[in-house]
């Protein structure tokens, strides 16, 4: 690129269109009535769940490895991944019949390891590597570098981005009317490069909002500071959007033109990844429900207006599930957690349960901490509510007859190894 603000060029994209159509998928743009309704605007998915693979990464995977096989005869790629990238580059090898050697952290999910397999068969080869993602990348260009091979980087690379960005061109194709807000999720940054570089070209009146895990902030960390900033740490719960730090080039797309940046609480997405599964029967990840979360954030903006959600992929482990319900309660404030003060005295469970919980209470998690013969003892309870108005009655009640001895939701020392 000529310049360091300078977007993908259209003609680029529309090769990369071309350049992956015998194995990419036109993936729908659907209506989605029930959200129209709810937000009184024109609400539509575009649904990368259905993609091959179940996400968008084989869209920039394919186009780049596609390209260097023809350019320099490449016979063997290497990248580093743990999820959707990794099952992108490993479909694309078999696909092309090259070789593929994918590094994935030793922390990998067996499930996730397996479906690279499975789309790869003989052509790929997994290398279990590091604890971390970044070791894992590190190990892996190193090893590339040695053998000489064609690294394919997840995001950070113009030919990845093009690929990417041609969901843009499919979703201005699918639809008349003019877009007014378009949400985009956003990790390493690719994908909202991509949809940038489309649309500041063919619709420069749509707003595009990128969409972060609140645990993640690379992009609005390193646009508050004008600089591609690292994070310290992060919550790795949407695995698919969390990335230390968000890619160079495609900072400097993000920070030019996009149009805002908002960040959604990791609960607040599995209450989405939730709902979406259970009114819909739409399986999304974390990462793919980060646009349709965002939709509560905009809802006033968003009134009377054409708006598209991108999302993003849906290979979500069933193994997660629990963990998800759990957020998704705990955000919702129906799920909380009490250090409960016992009285040593017979009837003194049956008491808190007949006089603290309200009949629609329900004690879902109890750890009775009793190690001598003190007067008192105490137990870790879980309680789920119905409604969340019944948790202040249900805290006074607890304080007037004595159990009250700790909050445990406010408290992340303590609440960490019960979640």
């Amino acid at each position: 690129m000529d310049s360091i603000n300078q977007k993908i060029p259209l003609d680029e994209i529309v090769k990369a269109q071309q350049n992956i159509k015998e194995l990419v998928k036109h993936t729908p743009l659907i209506k989605m009535l029930n959200f129209s309704e709810k937000y009184m605007s024109n609400i539509y998915f575009k649904r990368e769940d259905l993609q091959r693979v179940r996400s968008y990464k084989i869209r920039g995977a394919f186009n780049k490895i596609k390209d260097v096989v023809a350019t320099k005869k490449v016979k063997t790629v290497v990248c580093a991944s743990a999820g959707n990238h990794a099952q992108g580059v490993a479909q694309t090898c078999h696909f092309l019949n090259i070789q593929g050697v994918i590094f994935m952290p030793i922390t990998t999910p067996q499930q996730k390891v397996q479906q690279v397999e499975m789309f790869g068969k003989e052509n790929i080869e997994v290398k279990l590597y590091g604890d971390t993602f970044d070791a894992c990348y590190a190990i892996a260009n190193e090893f590339c570098e040695a053998q000489k091979y064609e690294f394919v980087h997840p995001f950070d690379d113009e030919k990845i981005i093009a690929g990417q960005g041609t969901i843009g061109l499919e979703i201005l194709d699918d639809i008349k009317e003019p877009i007014d807000y378009i949400f985009v999720p956003v990790g390493g940054g690719g994908l909202a490069s991509g949809i940038i570089s489309v649309f500041k070209e063919l619709s420069p009146n749509t707003k595009i909002i990128g969409v972060e895990p609140e645990g993640a902030p690379s992009l609005k960390t390193s646009i508050k500071y004008n600089k591609n900033t690292a994070l310290h740490s992060i919550d790795k719960f949407v695995d698919g959007a969390a990335v230390k730090k968000i890619g160079d080039i495609t900072f400097q797309i993000c920070n030019a033109y996009i149009d805002d940046v908002i960040t959604i609480p990791e609960g607040k997405i599995c209450s989405t990844l939730l709902k979406l599964y259970n009114e819909k029967a739409i399986v999304v990840e974390p990462a793919g429900a980060l646009s349709i979360a965002a939709l509560d954030y905009f809802k006033e903006e968003i009134k009377n207006k054409n708006v598209v959600c991108i999302v993003s992929g849906g290979n979500n482990d069933i193994s997660r599930m629990e963990e998800i319900k759990e957020r998704a309660l705990l955000f919702e404030g129906l799920k909380h957690y009490f250090i409960i003060n016992f009285p040593q005295r017979a009837g003194a469970l049956k008491e808190f349960v007949n006089q603290v919980l309200g009949k629609n209470d329900d004690i879902t998690f109890f750890e009775y901490t009793k190690k001598n013969s003190r007067s008192r003892s105490a137990a870790i309870v879980g309680i789920e509510l119905k409604n969340k108005r019944d948790f202040a009655p249900m805290v006074k009640r607890m304080k007037g007859l004595g159990f009250l001895g700790e909050y445990l939701n406010d408290n992340p020392q303590l609440f960490q190894f019960l979640i």
